[in-house]
């Protein structure tokens, strides 16, 4: 509809008065609150920091991190599984391998032993040299003996002098005890005829102690003979209490030949003393013991090392069939 000539006259009068008020109204807003003029160089620095900073969100992100191996790698350690302690058993085994712990009044020891019935087993004594040697002598493993015999256990046999000792320069691996071979030669004949150093003796279906190798001639109607000391039990009672021998007086593993009845032993007992072996052994119930080489010579076989393998030694009693 066309604009009269009074509605253009209205619009001619507010338009003034609007403009007025707008007037007013922008000078009260400016002088109770100023506006700040933004410094052009400011807002120049403003800009590049805002462009460079990379959001917050995005570095946090890799919360995946702290869920590494290192927990798991740490409780596998800390849940590793204690070596199993054998249970006690004062009885020894009839047959084969056993580790076993016996209690004595002295305390509770572990045994490693092999047990054989002597009417069905050969044992033996083998050496590594053919007749006497004094000096340089040649040594083995214990493996090498059970092996070389056919065997199916064994364990170390006399004290020697082995070659990585100082005070056995000149006498290296040689034994001085008597002993009589497979192929029934006697080491050390000569100077043992007297000797009251215990020995023992393997027959064909029977095994023989004596308190002093000078009960024993020189038979070879035998399969073997090994003299050694001290002697720990003798016809069931406990023959060696300590002689003030520190190395007989520490700690140690304690190689052993033994009897029970009509069946053959050998074997160590472990952390004991050699008066402490004979305890045990006397314990578990064995007839005779006679205490073997020990320390660094230390060495049981069956069907693999139960204990060592130890150094090269010069002689060892070895079960055959």
């Amino acid at each position: 509809m066309p604009m009269n000539k009074n509605d253009k006259g209205y619009i001619d009068l507010i338009i003034p008065i609007l403009a007025s008020t707008l007037f007013i109204v922008i000078f009260i807003v400016s002088a109770f609150f100023p506006i700040k003029k933004i410094d052009e160089n400011a807002l120049v620095s403003i800009i590049p920091t805002l462009i460079a900073t990379p959001s917050p969100t995005l570095s946090a992100t890799p919360t995946i991190i702290p869920t590494t191996t290192p927990t798991t790698s740490a409780t596998v350690k800390a849940t590793r599984a204690p070596t199993p302690v054998p249970i006690i058993n004062n009885v020894p085994p009839g047959a084969g391998y056993s580790r076993q712990s016996v209690k004595t009044d002295s305390g509770t020891f572990t045994i490693s032993l092999i047990a054989a019935d002597i009417g069905s087993t050969r044992v033996i004594v083998d050496t590594a040299s053919t007749s006497d040697c004094s000096s340089n002598c040649p040594a083995l493993s214990l493996s090498d003996y059970v092996s070389r015999n056919g065997g199916f256990a064994g364990v170390n046999g006399t004290y020697f002098c082995p070659k990585d000792y100082s005070t056995c320069v000149g006498k290296e691996n040689s034994f001085d005890l008597l002993v009589m071979n497979k192929d029934k030669y006697y080491f050390n004949s000569g100077n043992n005829v007297y000797s009251t150093n215990p020995a023992v003796i393997f027959g064909s279906g029977y095994i023989r102690f004596v308190s002093a190798a000078s009960q024993w001639g020189r038979d070879t109607g035998v399969n073997g003979v090994i003299m050694n000391y001290p002697l720990l039990v003798f016809n069931g009672n406990i023959s060696f209490g300590g002689d003030g021998d520190p190395k007989k007086g520490s700690k140690g593993s304690r190689s052993f030949v033994a009897s029970r009845g009509n069946t053959v032993y050998i074997g160590v007992v472990h952390s004991a003393t050699v008066a402490e072996s004979a305890i045990a052994l006397k314990a578990l119930g064995m007839d005779n013991a006679m205490n073997l080489d020990n320390g660094g010579s230390t060495a049981l076989w069956y069907g693999g090392y139960k204990v060592g393998p130890g150094r090269a030694i010069p002689n060892a009693i070895i079960f055959t069939k």
